[in-house]
Parts: structure tokens; sequence; C-alpha cells
């Protein structure tokens, strides 16, 4: 963030603005608790927001109090549960002879959320929505909760059910998939209440019976039986390409003509979704042609992150769609180690890691943190725009889009305003995930667009129209033709 040019800067997801002219606000403490529970940001104290929204330097009389103010009341536990930020976080800084104070807050780590202020969770936890910091309901303190746990959440035991509960058709084709990578191994050969003891889908209850665990009846139960566990269990795959019908394809888990279990979903949306990737003609060294590249691995890994990674315990369900722009992937719950670590990789942390362990043994998904790295280099090596991964709050989703326009652009405007507008250490703001995602796709649509980034198709209208407004943005050819990027620097917003 260039404090020079901060005029030309607004408010947003990232960052806040406060005149501080009476002495440090009150409401910093809330807009700290918001932006640790959500994506990180910076507080700058000392500028207020014009009418135009733009930001006025107004200066601080004496900013060294100040800053003592503030560090006094970060280390108190009656004013912050937990000061996330250390002493290079909030420094002074001089703009047009006037000082400020810069105060750059993280992303909490998942075991200190929530943090919340006044020494009360229940009121006084914020997170961040655009422009603005709104307290958190209950629901999603309870899922910050859960994610602050060591312990993964799908090792949960059933003791009211047994693995005859389980599918045994889908036992199965999983039992099968896992000999094919590992025939020799001794596994194999168990039976399958062992076989799903060994793998986590099940362990040996207080009442010396074996039962599932949450992982197990998620991955391999009947649908009515998941639901019984997991109330809001629902997942939804749709195929979109066209404005004739409402969608070409949809399967979900409400289906009562299959199990409507995680692992038979993964199957059947993996083969659907793998015909929307060309396969050139190439032959092995024995003659024979290959029918996959590094697209469909990259493809399966997004499949098995938001299965792996969902939050069954919420609203809304798993939903993937299959639209001309690409394909997108959304589920319950954020990511864990929040969007930027996840593209740096080497950190893997997901939600049900059991879960993650199975897939993992059949070849699928990532355990060493470089799913999400891995996806992304396979999927721009065959072509194709760079993946963009999204959070939303309110309700808490995460999202990967995997853009289907061939060419190297996605990648070259993935990075638009990296080193101005990711004030707070590297997440795309809103602005440049919609100049990524046109840029991929010139002819995409609001609506898929706000699919993507799991926001609502109105906020992403004015986010276009405010591009627009600024000249970074213009449509060529009437209102239905394609979008043409006319300028990077979206550091503004």
């Amino acid at each position: 963030m260039d404090i020079a040019k901060l005029e030309t800067y607004r408010e947003n997801n990232r960052l806040e603005a406060k005149a501080a002219q009476g002495g440090l606000p009150k409401s910093i403490w809330e807009t700290v608790s918001a932006f640790a529970n959500t994506e990180g940001g910076v507080i700058v104290l000392g500028a207020k927001e014009r009418k135009d929204g733009t930001l006025e330097v107004v200066g601080l009389s004496d900013a060294d109090k100040m800053l003592d103010d503030f560090w006094n009341a970060a280390h108190s536990p009656d004013k912050l549960s937990c000061c996330v930020m250390s002493g290079r976080d909030a420094t002074i800084e001089s703009a047009g002879g006037k000082e400020l104070i810069v105060i750059k807050v993280p992303r909490a780590d998942r075991r200190l959320r929530p943090v919340y202020v006044n020494g009360n969770p229940v009121t006084g936890t914020y997170r961040r929505d655009h422009k603005g910091d709104y307290r958190c309901s209950s629901n999603e303190m309870q899922a910050m909760y859960r994610d602050a746990s060591d312990e993964s959440v799908d090792t949960r035991l059933h003791e009211s059910l047994s693995v005859g509960d389980l599918s045994a058709e889908t036992i199965g084709s999983y039992r099968r998939s896992y000999e094919l990578h590992h025939s020799a191994h001794a596994w194999a050969d168990l039976p399958d209440e062992e076989f799903l003891c060994r793998i986590g889908a099940a362990r040996t209850g207080s009442d010396g019976e074996v039962h599932p665990t949450s992982a197990g009846l998620l991955m391999f139960g009947e649908e009515w039986r998941i639901m019984a566990e997991f109330p809001h269990y629902f997942l939804d795959y749709r195929q979109e390409l066209g404005t004739d019908e409402r969608w070409q394809g949809r399967i979900t888990s409400q289906d009562d003509s299959w199990s409507g279990n995680v692992f038979d979903f993964f199957r059947r949306v993996f083969n659907n979704m793998k015909q929307a990737i060309s396969v050139p003609f190439r032959l092995d060294e024995n003659s024979r042609r290959i029918d996959e590249t590094e697209a469909h691995d990259a493809l399966r890994e997004a499949i098995a992150n938001c299965l792996t990674n969902a939050d069954y315990n919420e609203r809304r369900g798993v939903v993937f769609l299959w639209r001309e722009d690409g394909l997108h992937f959304s589920n319950p719950g954020g990511f864990r180690v929040g969007i930027e670590d996840a593209y740096i990789g080497g950190n893997s942390d997901p939600r049900n890691e059991t879960m993650m362990k199975m897939f993992t043994l059949i070849n699928i998904g990532e355990r060493a943190g470089g799913g999400i790295p891995d996806m992304v280099k396979k999927w721009t090596s065959a072509g194709f725009g760079r993946p963009v991964l999204s959070e939303q709050v309110n309700p808490e989703r995460s999202s990967i889009f995997l853009p289907l326009a061939v060419g190297s652009v996605g990648n070259d405007v993935g990075n638009v305003g990296n080193d101005v507008g990711n004030v707070s250490g590297g997440t795309a703001t809103t602005e440049e995930q919609v100049l990524h995602l046109i840029a991929g796709n010139p002819r995409i649509s609001a609506q898929s667009i706000a699919d993507s980034l799991g926001m609502s198709k109105r906020h992403i209208e004015r986010i276009i129209a405010g591009l627009r407004k600024e000249g970074a943005l213009i449509r060529e050819n009437g209102t239905r033709g394609s979008w043409r990027i006319l300028s990077s620097d979206v550091d503004r917003e």
C-alpha cells in the first residue's frame, strides 16, 4: 500500500479509514475483530471518506500518544480476546506533511477464532463484508468454534449406526479403486469392517461394536441416513450451457435413484464435468491412446477440495455448475488457511481430514498442502485461464472457478493490482477478481461472476459499473458484446 497515493484509494473489504480527530475511535476494535475473523485488512487513522468515496488525509495531532493507547488496549483481554498483531503491524506514517497511523490486521489463525471485543464473544464478534463490519450470528460463531478444534470434524462416531447401514455398493466401488493403486497392500484383502476402520471410515465405540465415523457416513452412507445426522446435507450439480432450458443435466443427493453420498457424487460429477475438457489425440509408448490430460487431474483436485473442505453442518450445501464460461465449485465454509496461503500451498488443513485421506488413498487430492498450487499449475498448463479462489461471508462459503477460455490472458491478469489492492498481504480485491474472470472470458455474465465469487448479482453489477465509470472496463458492440479491459490500475478500489 502506497501511503503517498492514499487519496486515490477507496474503502473496501480490506481497507478502512477513520478520521480519529477525537482520539482513538471506539469502533476501531469492531474493525480489528472483523478483519481478523475474515481476510485481514488495513486500518488508517487520520483519514476520512469523502462523499464520492475517495479518501482525504486529515492527519493526527498526537500520533505517538494514539499509537500507545492502541497498543495498551490491544493487549488487554478486556478489550480484545486475542491480539493477532505484532509491533511491526502498526506504524506512524506521513502523507502530505500530516501524520497517520497505519494498522495492518492479519487474518487470524483458525485456532484463535473467533476474535472478539469487550470480553463477550456473543455480542463482540464481527466480520467484514464489502465495506462494513457486521456482528456475527450464532451460526457463524459455532462454525468458527468448530474450525478452532485440532480434531478433524469428520472423526465423530455415530454409535446409533452400524457398518451395515452404509452402502455396500459404494464401499465396493471404493475398494476397487483402492486395489487399482494398492493391489499388493495387506489392507486390500481385509474384510469390509476392518478395512473401513483402517481408512478412518469406522472405529470401535464404547459398546465394543464398530460404528461409522462422520467421514464414513458422508462418503459411503445412504442420503436419508446422512440427513438424519446432518440435516442440511445437500449436494447439487447442474449443467447450464444455454438459455433455452434451465439446465441440461442435474445430479442431486436427494434423487433416490442413487445413494446420494459424497463418493458416488464425486464419481458422477467428474464423469460429467470431464466432458468439458477436450483431449488431443496422443498415444503412449504402447500405441494406446491417452484419454486424459493434466486438466483432468486439476478437475479431480477441485472437486475433492470442495467436498473435503465443506462444512456439512451448514446450510446451502455443495453446489457445482458447468457453464459456458467455466466450471464453478462452491461449498459451505471458508478456506481454513486463507486464500493467499491456499494459492501458495505447503500447509494442508482440510476441514474433513479423514475424508481427504480416503481420497488420497485412491490418488485423488493432495495432503501435503500442494493440492491448490498443483491444480492451478495443471489447469493453466493445459491452456486455460488461471483458476480463481474466492470467499464469501454471511453465509460463509468458499469457491473455486476453473475458466474454460483457452489462452494465457487469464494468467496475465490474475495478478491485477497485486502490489496495491492486496493491502494486507496478497488476496485480490473484488474488483481484481472481477477483472480476472472477465479476462478469462470476455463474454462472461454478471450472474456467472456472482456465482464464481459467491456474491449477489446486484453487488457484481455495482462493481462493474464502478469499473466502467473509472475507465477500466468497456463493453464492445452493445449490451450483448464482449468486455474489454482498458486498464489494470484498479488500486483505487
